[in-house]
């Protein structure tokens, strides 16, 4: 498990218990519970987790300490720890649909094989209010056939996502695939939240024929390059693709330029250049994508200083706005920018991990020969897009012999493309 994005309080261990076991009404104005419980995903000690049962079966009714519970219970589930079921399972018959929700998705993580205990999640499917989603991805992930008929009638429910999971889990526990092409439909839905799904139904469903078409959906390139990356490995693990039949899709995805998206959005009438500005703000990174289109046909002369500004104002921290600042720069060969896309390809904070790629692509696409040793420096990160996206280019600017760098790199797609740059 990948605890980058984990360690963000400033907290031990024995401080986390400590506020964990403080009774709701005692807690000091500056402690949380909840980021007490959320900061021991970091500890899979006996301590932590015998701390994470305590606050499991703590049922002070109080809205806070109810979020806490179920954040006790997904922080069991991550850590994977199969004493916990028997605490978790009565809180599939809870009244609240979000403490049931986390049961039934830590109960998927942790496994078993318990048909009384499959059979409880399976008759949720006929509870009103649940999350039909999750429901249904637990039964698929933990392989109960039994389950099979009662998923079948939500092919045909009103929420795309729930249609999803459902198609994607007969296909899972039948190897039945005609309805698949629904699921691929959706990477083109209006709704960000369906296309996203979609992929990880996609992904589930080990469904590596549709890698291009995933490739071209507009959300943001962290989804599709974990689907390509996943769905890449299942098609070479079938003797079915190689990495060239993935080549193209992953560093076009890398590249991200809007012009090689399926886009759903469109503009009536040519934006103005601060509401295209403001519009990379957004978290649908379909309209991110719009925009960025909008700014390089129509806005390319004014748009650098424009991006300037706002990068001072907020996009320095706005994760979601530096990395589409970011790319642009690089577009719009803007030279005066080289500093800060070293700087951006260097940022060590991890909600800006996905800048530092862009930025890699976006000195390739200045030309600045000075960035060949910066993008060298990539390879000692253990980053793969980053090393791959420092790889692409250092090939737009003619270093291909320091792809020998990367030859022995413990990723496979990035010592790949190594190889096949110095040959």
């Amino acid at each position: 498990m990948d605890k980058r994005f984990f360690k963000l309080f400033d907290l031990t261990e024995e401080q986390a218990i400590a506020i964990l076991d403080t009774p709701p009404d005692q807690v000091g104005e500056n402690d949380s519970r909840y980021i007490a419980v959320s900061h021991l995903v970091n500890f899979s000690t006996e301590q932590s987790i015998q701390a994470l049962m305590r606050a499991l079966q703590q049922t002070d009714p109080s809205l806070d300490n109810r979020i806490v519970r179920r954040k006790a219970i997904e922080t069991l589930g991550r850590l994977q720890v199969p004493q916990a079921l028997p605490l978790i399972r009565p809180c599939l018959a809870e009244n609240d649909k979000f403490t049931v929700e986390n049961a039934v998705w830590a109960i998927g993580e942790i496994g078993t094989e318990d048909e009384a205990l499959l059979a409880e999640i399976a008759e949720l499917l006929n509870t009103p209010q649940q999350n039909y989603r999750v429901i249904i991805q637990t039964l698929a992930k933990l392989n109960y056939q039994s389950a099979l008929e009662a998923i079948r009638p939500f092919t045909d429910y009103p929420e795309p996502p729930v249609v999803s999971a459902a198609i994607s889990a007969i296909c899972r526990l039948t190897g039945e695939a005609t309805q698949m092409g629904q699921v691929v439909e959706f990477l083109h839905h209006p709704n960000v939240m369906a296309r996203r799904l979609a992929i990880q139904d996609l992904i589930d469903a080990r469904y590596y024929q549709v890698i291009a078409e995933i490739a071209r959906c507009p959300v943001s390139l962290v989804f599709r390059l974990r689907a390509i990356r996943a769905l890449a490995e299942v098609g070479i693990e079938d003797n079915t693709l190689s990495f060239t039949d993935i080549q193209a899709d992953l560093e076009q995805t890398l590249r991200d330029h809007p012009t090689d998206l399926a886009l759903v959005n469109a503009y009536d009438r040519p934006p103005e250049l601060p509401f295209l500005i403001h519009e990379l703000y957004d978290t649908d990174f379909g309209r991110c994508y719009l925009a960025t289109q909008s700014l390089l046909q129509d806005h390319a002369e004014a748009a650098p200083e424009a991006l300037l500004a706002t990068y001072r104002e907020e996009a320095c921290a706005d994760y979601g706005a530096h990395f589409h600042v970011v790319k642009l720069l690089g577009w719009l060969h803007y030279a005066p920018a080289y500093d800060l896309l070293v700087e951006a390809l260097h940022n060590q904070q991890p909600q800006f991990q996905k800048s530092r790629a862009a930025a890699a692509i976006a000195l390739g696409e200045l030309g600045d020969r000075r960035a060949v040793d910066e993008l060298k420096t990539c390879f000692s990160t253990r980053i793969w897009d980053l090393k791959y996206a420092a790889l692409m280019a250092l090939q737009q600017l003619g270093e291909t012999s320091s792809a020998s760098l990367a030859i022995q790199d413990e990723d496979w797609l990035v010592s790949t493309k190594a190889e096949l740059l110095i040959k």
